[in-house]
């Protein structure tokens, strides 16, 4: 799904609201469905077929599952059956191009490419699918038997595109039984609100200063100009991201949904252990739970784990994108983190704070070189200019141009991520605290509608 704009959004939440709303309850999950539906196919009508399938597939899955007198293996032939048949999905559009590529360049051969666009938000919920499964398997969840509720769960349009990534078993009961509180209603306004702020005035705006860094050639490039340019990419993609979380969860309580958090100031980590505890922790958290566990999680001796370690962040590499960049980022931070599990974690926390925490910053942002990047030579080159080794200058009078009229942007940035007590987010709620927020809605309409596209990073994934 392409959006030519998110005021797309702001037309169609009100009509969905007054119509959930004043919908009888037993049909509000149908309304949710269809509504989540045409949210999708307002960008991308072909694909929604693709969904259907996937939900489809899994629902007959489920109820296959939840027989009492079928026998383990025949369940687990199920189990295995329904991770094909996602996997092959998600492969077929997303992979497909990537290991047709490969191919023809290690072996000289000129098969065509397919050329089909990703359909935005499959990785997220192909993986909310199979956790379905998975969990009916092992028995946390009970299968479920309306087909409307379980589509519900996987096309619910807050979080359908980019997450954060809701497993079964924390939202099975709230499709059944659920109810809204004004209380409830007005935290889900002052989140999206949150959310929206940060996607539309803090990561658009900084996303200007690394488009033009980026697009700068990295030989000629001075060490304060790489590194500006790649905290303005920290800074976008965080903001990006989180906003759209928060906007999934704004979104999901005034429907009477509770998500989990997906983020937990991220930035102000002390290990890279600590970062991605607090990172897209609805990924971290799929991982651990049906593939970190299952492949023996740290139970089986070190070697072990530093095996299953490796295995999950390749795949987390390999889930963000097909391309080369994404495993090697994946990998990079797999042998950071089997570095501090086996010792460097003992060293670490002897040193002060602020040592811990420009290791884990200078590290994370080496990180996002790898993630921003899809070709070796442009990473290569953007490293060598961080650190000096292209012979550059510390910094021109370009630099000085691009953190002055960058500055106050950068500060609001900087303290955004930190962990300050929010005044203007508490339940009481003053004239002040509407006053704060009603200027944050209008500012963040008003640059919606002075632009003309709006797109999250992560729907790309």
């Amino acid at each position: 799904m392409v959006f030519s704009s998110l005021l797309f959004l702001f037309v169609f939440l009100p009509a969905v609201l007054t119509l959930y709303y004043c919908s009888p309850r037993t049909i509000r999950n149908l309304i949710l469905f269809i509504m989540s539906l045409i949210f999708y196919a307002w960008g991308e009508p072909v694909y929604i077929v693709i969904m259907l399938i996937s939900t489809l597939t899994d629902y007959c899955f489920g109820l296959l599952l939840d027989k009492p007198t079928m026998n383990s293996v025949k369940r687990k032939s199920i189990v295995v059956c329904s991770i094909i048949v996602n996997l092959m999905l998600l492969s077929y559009f997303k992979y497909a191009d990537f290991l047709i590529h490969n191919v023809n360049a290690f072996l000289g051969m000129n098969i065509p490419l397919t050329e089909l666009p990703l359909p935005i938000g499959i990785s997220f919920y192909t993986f909310q699918s199979m956790s379905y499964i998975i969990d009916v398997y092992r028995g946390t969840a009970k299968a479920q038997r309306k087909w409307i509720d379980f589509g519900t769960y996987i096309a619910l349009f807050p979080q359908l595109v980019a997450g954060p990534i809701v497993k079964y078993n924390t939202i099975a009961q709230q499709l059944q039984q659920r109810s809204v509180t004004i209380e409830m209603f007005a935290a889900g306004i002052r989140r999206f609100t949150i959310g929206l702020a940060k996607k539309v005035l803090l990561a658009n705006n900084i996303g200007l200063l690394w488009d033009t860094i980026s697009s700068t050639n990295p030989a000629s490039m001075p060490v304060l100009t790489a590194w500006l340019g790649i905290i303005a990419f920290a800074f976008q993609i965080y903001f990006d991201f989180s906003g759209y979380s928060d906007m999934a969860i704004g979104l999901g309580l005034m429907f009477g949904f509770r998500f989990n958090e997906n983020f937990n100031k991220p930035y102000i980590a002390q290990s890279i252990t600590d970062f991605w505890r607090r990172w897209h922790i609805s990924l971290g958290s799929w991982f651990r739970e049906y593939v970190y566990i299952p492949l023996g999680g740290n139970r089986r001796g070190l070697a072990i784990q530093m095996r299953n370690i490796l295995i999950v962040w390749l795949l987390t590499g390999f889930w963000h994108g097909a391309n080369w960049n994404f495993i090697g980022w994946g990998l990079y931070f797999g042998i950071i983190l089997i570095f501090e599990k086996w010792w460097g974690l003992t060293y670490l926390f002897r040193c002060p704070r602020w040592v811990r925490h420009l290791y884990a910053i200078i590290l994370i942002l080496i990180g996002w070189v790898l993630f921003a990047f899809d070709q070796p030579s442009l990473i290569v080159g953007y490293l060598a200019a961080m650190w000096g080794f292209n012979g550059q200058a510390l910094w021109d009078n370009d630099t000085v141009y691009f953190f002055y009229t960058n500055a106050v942007l950068l500060l609001v940035l900087i303290i955004a991520s930190l962990p300050l007590k929010d005044r203007l987010s508490t339940k009481d709620m003053s004239i002040l605290h509407i006053i704060w927020y009603g200027f944050l809605y209008v500012l963040s309409v008003a640059y919606l509608v002075d632009a003309t596209f709006n797109p999250f990073l992560y729907f790309r994934f």
